[in-house]
């Protein structure tokens, strides 16, 4: 039986959203669509307290576009 890596981040799939956790488990880490094995269209980031952290697109898994970065109040920080 293979061993989870300790880096590996509890994934599941709700909708055609591949949503990972941080660690713990308890947050979401990240959350976007996956074609063919590479992340594409609109992509999530979140800090372990839940905020949103940054968002940006995918084009088959080349990030494409206007990429943001939020503080954490969940204004915009950085484009």
């Amino acid at each position: 039986m293979a061993k989870k890596s300790v880096s590996e981040k509890k994934t599941e799939v709700i909708d055609g959203y591949t949503i990972k956790y941080h660690a713990s488990g308890k947050t979401r880490w990240s959350k976007g669509k996956i074609v063919d094995e590479k992340p594409d269209g609109y992509w999530e980031w979140y800090r372990l307290d839940g905020t949103l952290k940054r968002s940006g697109h995918f084009d088959k898994g080349e990030p494409v576009g206007e990429w943001i970065t939020y503080d954490t109040e969940g204004n915009i920080y950085k484009v």
